[in-house]
């Protein structure tokens, strides 16, 4: 019997997180007709469908369904092999894949990548943007190793590490400056813009303003920090931004910046790995040294 491959798998496993062969192919780096033949190859092995291939996407069956998640199963494990002979033999080094959310990629990554680069010169760091749910997400899936969020994130098989606190500063059109600072309740009553959902960081700025289910519907969105900022610019509303986002962002833009009375709103970040890594140890020891490092420099 011809016996699956881990080609197999990981080809299996684009297709099932894509449904779509041509965007499965361009995913794992081969053309559409290869990726095909592994797929069909596969099932030919295990004398069973799992696809169902219709004129403009494709379906799993239930058979497909169940084997895509012991599929990710074996895939984790063996990136996890990987891993492990890592942790034995000295301080952390090769391919790091991590995860780090929008409105901290942009402002603190470079900074992030030169406390790395001194202390672990032989990391292969490979970052990637994304908002919070889907790093979690990729993170108990194993297809990223640390992950740079708002914490907690309050997921079980996960272990958190803060690195430091800031504050949120509120951006108003550059015509009030000098007018005093809004108390939360005034706030409240303001045209508020923010992120789109899925930003942890427009859940937060919710929370501080107290806002009610019914009208957090009716906030105005923005796709990224510098949207809201310049739409503030534009007289539209006001909006709150993380204070390391403020140089950056306000550069070009008609606005003025304050900081809101006590008790103000703000977010830990820290970062996050699976607790069943067996880099886990290490990356606990990294997330300390970090916080040192950040905390000696000022950064």
């Amino acid at each position: 019997m011809t016996p699956i491959t881990m080609k197999h798998l990981r080809y299996f496993d684009a297709l099932a997180r894509a449904r779509h062969f041509g965007r499965a192919a361009e995913a794992s780096s081969i053309s559409q007709p290869a990726l095909s033949l592994q797929i069909k190859e596969l099932e030919d092995i295990l004398g069973a469908t799992l696809v169902e291939r219709g004129p403009r996407q494709i379906r799993l069956t239930t058979l497909g369904e169940d084997f895509a998640l012991r599929a990710r199963e074996v895939l984790r494990s063996v990136d996890e092999l990987a891993s492990l002979a890592r942790a034995s033999t000295g301080p952390l080094a090769g391919r790091l894949r991590l995860g780090i959310i929008p409105t901290v990629a942009p402002y603190f990554l470079p900074r992030l990548i030169r406390h790395l680069a001194e202390r672990y010169p032989d990391l292969d760091l490979r970052p990637r943007e994304a908002v919070t749910p889907k790093l979690v997400r990729d993170l108990t899936e194993g297809r990223l190793d640390l992950a740079l969020v708002a914490l907690p994130v309050s997921e079980p098989s996960l272990a958190e590490h803060p690195l430091f606190d800031e504050d949120f500063l509120l951006v108003r059109p550059q015509a009030m400056q000098g007018h005093p600072v809004p108390t939360v309740d005034a706030l409240r009553q303001m045209p508020l813009l923010l992120l789109e959902e899925g930003h942890c960081f427009r859940d937060q700025a919710i929370s501080f303003c107290k806002l009610p289910p019914a009208l957090s519907g009716e906030i105005m969105e923005g796709s990224s920090l510098s949207t809201l900022v310049q739409m503030v610019g534009a007289g539209i509303g006001v909006t709150l931004i993380p204070a390391m986002a403020a140089r950056i962002e306000t550069l070009s833009a008609a606005v003025a910046l304050d900081r809101l009375p006590d008790p103000r709103p703000g977010r830990t970040l820290g970062l996050v790995w699976r607790r069943s890594n067996p880099l886990a140890d290490r990356f606990g020891l990294m997330a300390a040294q970090l916080a040192n490092d950040l905390q000696e420099t000022g950064d």
